[in-house]
């Protein structure tokens, strides 16, 4: 019964994420957009994006094994609901500058979750960093994007 939980974990990410991308996919209009500098191709989003997932859920996997509080919990899953509508709102309803203020709110959770999983298991804490990299570079993506078109 771990095994499967931890694989849920881990796993649950990627699969929503993937469903996600599966949904918008005829609504992707990145190669027609103008683009701010350090733009990168569009084919480095989904490699980037499966492991940004991975490891998301495999930091949260490791913070539940040991800690169950429950406003961490809370807070990662209103982090991934937030990480799973942005390309909804930035793609399909087009909504760009609606999709900086998102952004900047999934960061800002992020952080957050950050914070919270640090004081209980620095693993956690630390796998998150390269996400919360990605998510900087694409607030500038965003912005950019809407400055420019």
């Amino acid at each position: 019964m771990n095994k499967l939980k931890d694989g849920i974990r881990i796993f649950l990410p990627i699969i929503l994420g993937s469903m996600i991308g599966y949904l918008i996919k005829d609504s992707i209009d990145y190669n027609i957009l103008n683009q701010p500098p350090l733009s990168p191709s569009s084919a480095a989003f989904p490699i980037a994006w499966s492991i940004l997932y991975l490891v998301i859920g495999i930091s949260y996997c490791i913070y539940r094994k040991k800690y169950n509080e429950k406003k961490t919990i809370i807070l990662y899953y209103v982090g991934l609901f937030f990480n799973l509508l942005w390309p909804l709102l930035f793609f399909m309803f087009k909504l760009r500058f609606i999709s900086i203020i998102w952004i900047i709110i999934l960061l800002l959770l992020t952080i957050k979750l950050f914070i919270n999983y640090k004081r209980e298991n620095k693993i956690s804490a630390y796998l998150l960093i390269p996400y919360i990299i990605w998510l900087i570079y694409a607030t500038y993506l965003n912005i950019g994007i809407v400055v420019l078109n």
